[in-house]
């Protein structure tokens, strides 16, 4: 059982904005106390590289370094801590798969992806196809907007090299069935790449047991710092992408007219890498654990359901999505534009995201331009949840002129 009141202890925005009724964590959440403690301490006390002195200070702050990628290792069960590099987000993740992939792909190999994705998950395949005369290939969606396994396997063909997926959608929290998928696209020789921004912060993964050869996903969705990701992949895999990004650190022998790269993750961690982000997201991982992901999934599916529940009572919304299986709510008010709710909402310390959700395949399946986004985590309260719908029933009677 989650109490609220304790874990808000932890996050210091509570101390200064207590009225703060925070409903979209889908896109950042709040940060702990001890990550942002563990990050400053990082600063006050190491502030130096990794990797490269000799000296005291510099082999502690590698060993925290070195240390967190364990601690990511262990939570998502990675086989090995060399399968886990730090990128600067999910995002980062994600190009560096694609452009890694660039010189393996050939004219009239085919990319599977779908309409749900993060633009982050589609864009750079796009780039990719254009310059090498691959294809992009979607996923059809059910009615609802979901992936199937069946669907999935009207799009597979012999030509498919690279399969591109959510885990979760971050507009319609909706979860793809990725194990079963992935055990198809092997025996297709196809490699699967997950973008798992929004399932690591709110259930166990075991990258072992989806079965996938790469995962993105982010510090800053769950507690820990911005400008910190992960990328994990097999290492057979990992060792035949193309680095882009050149420097320090990732090159093993440079002679005058060649040089030679290093293996993963080194590979890619070209320059100074993100130690502080490193450092905070292990600690916000350690965070997590000592609450328990099953705790977490718990209460946030019934901030979910309660709120959903509430919600279908109110006249005059439209939900695209009531079947998620994730804690977000997309929605719309009938003949009021998103971001008009939304500011309103602002008064009274309600944030909720308006737009898009860098995800514009998903409203144009839906036929609008623009949603509403609610997403909870384990700083939210049933209380919270009250105090949205009285200000979602109160901005559309602002609106509605009575």
């Amino acid at each position: 059982m989650i109490d609220v009141k304790k874990i808000r202890e932890n996050f210091i925005i509570y101390q200064t904005q207590p009225k703060l009724c925070y409903l979209d964590s889908a896109a950042s959440s709040l940060k702990v106390k001890t990550v942002v403690d563990q990050v400053n301490k990082y600063y006050h006390t190491l502030g130096v590289n990794v990797h490269r002195g000799a000296y005291e200070l510099a082999y502690e702050a590698t060993k925290q370094y070195e240390d967190a990628r364990i601690t990511v290792k262990n939570f998502i069960n990675a086989e090995s801590e060399d399968n886990i590099i730090f990128t600067r987000g999910t995002t980062s993740s994600l190009n560096l798969i694609a452009k890694g992939f660039e010189h393996m792909l050939n004219p009239g190999d085919e990319i599977i992806t779908s309409e749900l994705e993060h633009h982050s998950s589609v864009l750079p395949w796009m780039v990719v196809a254009k310059s090498t005369g691959a294809k992009l290939v979607y996923v059809p969606l059910t009615k609802q907007g979901k992936i199937t396994v069946e669907n999935f396997k009207s799009v597979l063909t012999s030509k498919t090299k690279v399969v591109a997926l959510t885990h979760v959608s971050n507009a319609m929290g909706y979860m793809t069935p990725i194990k079963e998928i992935a055990s198809i696209a092997h025996k297709h020789q196809a490699v699967v790449i997950l973008d798992a921004a929004q399932s690591v912060p709110h259930t166990k993964v075991d990258v072992q047991e989806l079965g996938v050869d790469f995962l993105a996903f982010s510090g800053h969705k769950m507690f820990g710092p911005s400008g910190v990701g992960v990328l994990y992949g097999k290492t057979s895999l990992l060792n035949q992408l193309e680095p882009y990004e050149f420097g320090g650190e990732m090159a093993d022998q440079v002679f005058k007219d060649h040089f030679t790269y290093k293996d993963a993750p080194l590979r890619f961690e070209a320059g100074t890498p993100v130690i502080s982000g490193a450092i905070g997201l292990a600690e916000a991982m350690r965070y997590i654990e000592s609450i328990g992901m099953d705790n977490i999934e718990e209460h946030t599916k019934k901030l979910h359901q309660y709120t959903l529940s509430k919600m279908k009572d109110i006249d005059g919304i439209t939900i695209y999505n009531t079947e998620a299986e994730m804690p977000i709510i997309n929605f719309n008010v009938i003949g009021v534009h998103p971001h008009d709710i939304a500011t309103t909402l602002d008064q009274y310390q309600i944030n909720v995201r308006a737009g898009h959700h860098c995800a514009q395949l998903v409203t144009k399946f839906l036929d609008v331009n623009s949603t509403l986004r609610v997403s909870f985590h384990v700083y939210n309260s049933i209380e919270d949840c009250d105090i949205f719908i009285k200000g979602l029933k109160e901005s559309i009677q602002f609106f509605n002129g009575f």
